[in-house]
C-alpha cells in the first residue's frame, strides 16, 4: 500500500538528493542515501518515545532537513505524518490558538516541534489538553526497519483561517494515485530536477512539489517561502536546470513586478517543462507579464499548465498538460447562475491580448483524466451538460474519504465516494473553467478565509448583531467578490466594513454592501441561504433590498 512512496528509504539513489537554499544565497545539497538513513534513525527514536504504526504525529518546523528527515522518519515509522505551519504573521496567541485547534482534532500520539518553536507548541498542546511536552527531533544509535503503515499517510488540514480546521484522512492509496496522475500529466521523466519554494505544509507544495519527486528520487531544490519573497530571481535561476515547478497565480505576478531582466543575464530557460498555476482562481495578465519577462530567455508559454485541485481530492484533479497555450475566456456576468448556460462574451489563447485581461476573465484548467472522472452539477446532484454553470464534482481514487474524528465540512462534503468541492465551475471546449468558491469562504493568497469569521468581526464593526449579517464569497469570472446582507436600512458603517474587509481579503475582492429589511433567507435548519440570496437579489427579486455604492 505505502512502498511506491516510502521504497525510496530502503533502496536510496546516492546520486540524486534534495538541495535546500541557505539564507547566503547557497544550497545544502543532501543525497538520498544520506537522508534515508536519517530518516530512519529518526524512526527508531520515534519508535522509542512510543510512537505505533497508525498513530498520528504532528510536526511543527520550519523547512529545513531536519523537517525532511523528521518527516519521512514518522512515515518509517508506519505514523501518520501531520504538518502544522510555523508561524508567518499571526502574533503569539493567535498561532496557539490556531495550532491548539489542530491538536485537539488530531490528538496525536506526538507532537515534533523545533527548540525555538517548542515554547509555542507547548501552550497549544495545553489548551487542547494533551498531556506532555514538545518531543525535540532526534535520532537513535541505529537505524529502524522501515515499518508497516496504517491506513493513513497524512492528516491534512485545510489551509483556512476558520477557528476550527478540518484535517483531510489522505489514505495510502489516495496518495499513491495523486502521485502518479501529477507526475504523469506533468510529463515528469527519470532526471528531471523539479524546483520550488512553496510551503510544506500546504498540499500543493507537500504533495505537488515535495512528496511526488522525492518518491521518484528525483533532485529537488527546495527553497523557503521567504526566500522567494526576499529575492524572487533566485527561484527563477532555477530552471538553468530544473524543469518542473508549481506556484499560485499572485507569485508570477509578483516575479514580473519585481524581477529585473539584468538579474537573468546569461540565463537559458529553454528546459523549462512545466509552470503549473493552481490554489486560485487564475487570470491571464499574471502569467502573460511572467512570460513577456521570460521569453526573451527561452520561456515558452506553453509550458504554463493552468491546474485545479484542493486538499480533499489528495491534490490534483485537472491539469492543461498538452503542450498548447493556455485558453482564456471572459464570460457574461448576468450569466452566471446556477443550471444555466454560460455566455462566453471574448476568448483567447494566452499572448499578448491577454495583457490587461484581468477582472472578468478566466483560464481553462485542462481536460478531466479517465482515472479522475469530473462532473458538473444542479443543485439536486444531477449532471449538467458542457456550457452550464453548476457545482464541481470529483471522483476516482485521489478522492479522500472525508474529515478526521468526524469534523464536519462547510460546503465541501463527500458521498459516494466522491468529493462535491463546493467550487462552482463550467466545462466551455472540453476544458474545466473554475470560478471559485460558492458561498462559505473565498480564496486569498492560497488561502480559505470563512465567511463566518468575517460575519463575526462585521458584527462587531457594525454593532448589529450576527444574525442579521449574511455574507456570501460570489463567484465571479477572475475576480474575487464578497456579498454583505445586513437587515438595517442604516449603511453608515460601511465605509468602517470595507476598510476592514479590504485589511482582511486584500483590494483585489470585490465587496457588495446590501441593505433592507427580510433581506437573510435560511434552510429549515436555520443555516443561511448565501448564494441563493445573492441568485435573488441578481435577479431583482428582492425589492426590499438597496446596494451601497
Amino acid at each position: 500500500m505505502a512502498s511506491a512512496l516510502r521504497d525510496w528509504l530502503d533502496k536510496p539513489n546516492t546520486g540524486r538528493g534534495i538541495s535546500l537554499a541557505t539564507d547566503d544565497g547557497g544550497w545544502d545539497h543532501r543525497d538520498y542515501g544520506r537522508l534515508a538513513s536519517a530518516a530512519r534513525r529518526t524512526a527508531g527514536a520515534l519508535i522509542e518515545a512510543g510512537v505505533r504504526p497508525g498513530d498520528v504525529v504532528c510536526v511543527v518546523l520550519p523547512t529545513d532537513f531536519t523537517c525532511v528527515e523528521t518527516y519521512f522518519g514518522v512515515w518509517a515509522a508506519g505514523a501518520t505524518v501531520c504538518l502544522v505551519t510555523p508561524p508567518l504573521f499571526q502574533d503569539g496567541d493567535d498561532y496557539v490558538a490556531h495550532v491548539a485547534a489542530i491538536l485537539r482534532q488530531a490528538r496525536p500520539a506526538l507532537t515534533v516541534a523545533s527548540a525555538d518553536l517548542a515554547p509555542l507548541a507547548a501552550r497549544a498542546m495545553a489548551d487542547a489538553g494533551l498531556p506532555g511536552e514538545p518531543w525535540l527531533p532526534r535520532q537513535a544509535e541505529t537505524e529502524a526497519d522501515v515499518q508497516p503503515a496504517g491506513e493513513l499517510a497524512i492528516l491534512q488540514f485545510t489551509s483556512g483561517s476558520s477557528g476550527a480546521p478540518r484535517g483531510v484522512m489522505v489514505t495510502w492509496d489516495n496518495l499513491e494515485a495523486n502521485c502518479e496522475l501529477i507526475a504523469r500529466t506533468a510529463g515528469y521523466q527519470d532526471g528531471d530536477v523539479v524546483a520550488s519554494w512553496l510551503p510544506l505544509y500546504h498540499d500543493m507544495g507537500l504533495i505537488g512539489c515535495f512528496l511526488t519527486p522525492i518518491s521518484l528520487q528525483g533532485d529537488l531544490r527546495l527553497l523557503r517561502p521567504d526566500h522567494f519573497i526576499r529575492d524572487p530571481a533566485r527561484w527563477i535561476r532555477c530552471f538553468a536546470t530544473a524543469a518542473h515547478t508549481a506556484a499560485p497565480p499572485f507569485a508570477y505576478a509578483y516575479c514580473a513586478r519585481r524581477v529585473k531582466p539584468e538579474q537573468l543575464e546569461g540565463l537559458d530557460l529553454s528546459g523549462w517543462k512545466m509552470a503549473l498555476i493552481g490554489a486560485e482562481p487564475i487570470d491571464p495578465h499574471s502569467l502573460e507579464v511572467f512570460a513577456e519577462l521570460l521569453e526573451p530567455f527561452g520561456f515558452r508559454r506553453e509550458a504554463f499548465k493552468p491546474a485545479y485541485g484542493m486538499a480533499e481530492t489528495t491534490l490534483l484533479v485537472t491539469m492543461d498538460h498538452p503542450w498548447r497555450l493556455p485558453l482564456a475566456v471572459r464570460p457574461d456576468p448576468a450569466s452566471l447562475a446556477f443550471g444555466r448556460p454560460v455566455e462566453i462574451l471574448e476568448q483567447h489563447e494566452l499572448g499578448e491580448s491577454s495583457r490587461g485581461a484581468k477582472s472578468g476573465w478566466i483560464v481553462g484548467c485542462g481536460t478531466p483524466e479517465e482515472d479522475v472522472p469530473v462532473w458538473i452539477v444542479d443543485d439536486d446532484g444531477n449532471e449538467l451538460a458542457e456550457g452550464l454553470l453548476g457545482e464541481i464534482v470529483v471522483g476516482g481514487p485521489s478522492a479522500c474519504p472525508g474529515y478526521y474524528a468526524g469534523a464536519e465540512g462547510k460546503s465541501t462534503r463527500f458521498a459516494d465516494g466522491k468529493v462535491f468541492t463546493g467550487d462552482a465551475g463550467f466545462f466551455h471546449e472540453g476544458r474545466l473553467f473554475v470560478l471559485g468558491r460558492m458561498g462559505d469562504s473565498i480564496k486569498v493568497r492560497g488561502r480559505s478565509v470563512y465567511v463566518e469569521d468575517l460575519e463575526a468581526r462585521i458584527a462587531e464593526v457594525t454593532r448589529l448583531g450576527k444574525g442579521r449579517i449574511t455574507v456570501t464569497a460570489v463567484p465571479g469570472a477572475g475576480q474575487k467578490g464578497l456579498a454583505l446582507f445586513a437587515e438595517t436600512n442604516d449603511a453608515a458603517w460601511a465605509p468602517d466594513v470595507r476598510e476592514m474587509l479590504r485589511r482582511r481579503v486584500g483590494e483585489d475582492v470585490e465587496v457588495t454592501i446590501i441593505v433592507g429589511s427580510g433581506l437573510i433567507q435560511r434552510t429549515s435548519s436555520g443555516k443561511p441561504r448565501r448564494r441563493y440570496m445573492w441568485e435573488q437579489f441578481q435577479a431583482g427579486r428582492m425589492p426590499a433590498a438597496r446596494r451601497v455604492e
